[in-house]
């Protein structure tokens, strides 16, 4: 793997928010108007009903910004890849000497860019409007978000392998994927809200180990250890099965000659 390759992917992905900064008002409208309208509507509920919420409020508003370090993940490699179509650049990165493993890790790289970025501005919001300091956590946050990233990133590479495989027609996945996973990875509610049987298939999600063991941090200030253990086992399972779905995927695509009819589309 030659890093000089990744750092120039990077920095061309990079070129492509810092020449058109439209291009990355997105990256702080949606995750500023998300946090804006829940924290307003925890304070509403606050403000309606009798009762202390402030450990709700830190729930909630923590879920949020937890949620959106894994969206955001996510698709800092499917839009990193998205890019490469609308641009019809695609064919020029594979004609190019640049090893698969070195595409994939500049999507890791521009995904752990968005991810700062969300987080900052998310931080800085929670703690204006709501007093809610994510720091508080402390180092214990390191575990959480790269259990999160990790998973976003095994997500973006299998939205990617379907857009490989499908073209423009899958292009929807890269923001449908995450959301289907959403409902059971439990993110604003615990998990025995759900019935017996999601239940059963949210356990088999990193995510739900994670959002769960917020929940016990913000409410005991124990760290739950055994949570991080299964997210980090089962994330190992989910980027193993990501990586051969793209093998896969990339190598029937190229046999098919899907590659050049994705380039031109």
């Amino acid at each position: 793997m030659n890093p000089q390759v990744i750092v120039a992917l990077v920095k061309r992905y990079s070129f492509l928010y810092i020449r058109n900064p439209v291009r990355g008002f997105e990256l702080i409208f949606w995750p500023a108007m998300e946090l804006l309208l829940w924290g307003f509507l925890t304070m509403y509920i606050q403000k309606e009903t009798t009762g202390d919420f402030s450990t709700f409020i830190r729930f909630l508003i923590g879920a949020t910004i937890f949620w959106d370090v894994l969206f955001r993940a996510q698709m800092g490699v499917s839009i990193s890849f998205l890019e490469d179509m609308w641009t019809r650049n695609l064919l020029n990165v594979f004609v190019a000497p640049i090893r698969i493993k070195e595409y994939l890790a500049a999507m890791f790289c521009m995904g752990v860019l968005r991810v700062s970025i969300v987080v900052i501005v998310m931080s800085v919001i929670a703690w204006l409007l709501y007093a809610f300091n994510l720091y508080a956590f402390s180092w214990t946050l390191i575990p959480f978000f790269i259990m999160l990233m990790t998973f976003g990133f095994s997500l973006g590479i299998i939205s990617v392998s379907l857009i490989l495989r499908w073209g423009q027609a899958a292009e929807s996945l890269a923001w449908a994927v995450p959301f289907m996973i959403q409902p059971f990875s439990a993110v604003f509610y615990s998990v025995d809200i759900l019935p017996k049987v999601m239940q059963t298939v949210a356990w088999c999600f990193p995510s739900t180990y994670i959002f769960e063991g917020m929940r016990e941090l913000v409410k005991t200030g124990t760290m739950n250890w055994n949570a991080i253990w299964m997210s980090a086992l089962l994330n190992l399972v989910y980027l193993a099965f990501a990586a051969g779905i793209f093998i896969w995927m990339f190598t029937k695509a190229r046999k098919l000659g899907l590659l050049t009819k994705i380039a031109t589309q």
